[in-house]
């Protein structure tokens, strides 16, 4: 089932907040999802078992090293990225 996830990443009492959501979207990107960032969030599309594992994976090698808190909202309902993202473009 395609199913998109808004993520929003907060790594915990580190100064340089960009390379742990750097790394966590390079992660989610190899499990083959869609991912587009955004300031306070990424959108991730793809296959439940596929964005199901990213996430989990990711969480996981990051907590490794930092101190996270982890801000997931999952729906199949949603466009897909890709289309979504396709639409704005038209429109501006």
């Amino acid at each position: 089932m395609k199913i998109q996830a808004e993520v929003s990443l907060y790594p915990l009492r580190i100064r340089e907040l960009s390379d742990p959501i750097v790394r966590f979207c390079e992660i989610l990107r190899s499990h083959g999802l869609d991912v587009q960032t955004r300031s306070m969030s990424t959108l991730a599309a793809g296959e439940s078992n596929d964005l199901f594992g990213a996430l989990q994976d990711g969480f996981e090698r990051l907590a490794q090293e930092n101190q996270l808190v982890m801000d997931v909202k999952i729906s199949n309902a949603c466009p897909d990225t890709a289309k979504q993202n396709a639409e704005i473009e038209r429109m501006d």
